[in-house]
């Protein structure tokens, strides 16, 4: 059973992302189904940073961000836009898979507004320890969850700004394997590419910063 969100995310200020882990890990999942969670993956402070939605079965088994289809789609579409994986961040808006058991399958449920909002204090500061030039949304839910508010990815998809950081908001890589139709699924799947190609563009043009200002201090997640 999810816990309730505590009273505030922390007990102290989490001074590295080591320190931000541990008190993801002390919390405990605020969803249904959650039982480990899966931290952020990649340079401490990488100039690029994913986010997703949720960690999903194969996640939840190894412990890892992305390592599923749909993280093998984002590494392959990251390799022909002429992205490096190893040198991004990634990491998901909500640290704990949410299921449904259903026989021996464990079905992936969308994370409520709530939950996402509970989860966000973890996430703003996760972005400013990484500081990025660039955070991408990847998909509705992470978009929310940095925006902290509901997006829409048909209208928002392209540049846009979280708080002090320049963003993107794409789909999801999920999305690709929903896709039926197979000449639908390659143009969807090369819109995708694109999309990481302006990405890399828009990386290489920003100059180097010192560091951004905080997103401010988190509100303690709802309860």
């Amino acid at each position: 059973m999810p816990r309730k969100a505590p009273d505030a995310p922390w007990d102290e200020e989490p001074k590295d992302l080591a320190a931000l882990n541990a008190a993801i890990d002390e919390a405990g999942p605020f969803v249904s189904g959650g039982t480990r969670a899966v931290f952020g993956e990649g340079p401490d402070h990488a100039a690029l940073v994913f986010v997703g939605e949720q960690p999903g079965d194969q996640e939840d088994i190894q412990g890892r961000p992305f390592v599923g289809p749909a993280g093998r789609i984002l590494s392959e579409a990251m390799e022909e836009a002429g992205l490096s994986r190893k040198k991004a961040y990634v990491t998901n808006a909500v640290k704990h898979f949410k299921f449904e058991q259903r026989g021996k399958r464990r079905l992936h449920a969308r994370p409520s507004a709530g939950e996402v909002r509970r989860y966000r204090p973890f996430l703003m500061k996760e972005i400013d320890l990484v500081h990025p030039k660039l955070v991408v949304a990847l998909g509705a839910t992470a978009a929310q969850a940095l925006a902290g508010r509901p997006v829409a990815v048909s209208r928002a998809r392209g540049e846009t700004r979280f708080g002090p950081y320049e963003g993107y908001v794409t789909v999801h890589p999920s999305y690709l394997l929903r896709v039926p139709d197979e000449a639908a699924k390659r143009a969807a799947y090369e819109a995708f590419v694109a999309d990481l190609r302006r990405i890399r563009t828009l990386l290489e043009a920003s100059p180097d910063a010192e560091k951004p200002p905080s997103m401010g201090k988190s509100k303690p997640p709802a309860k």
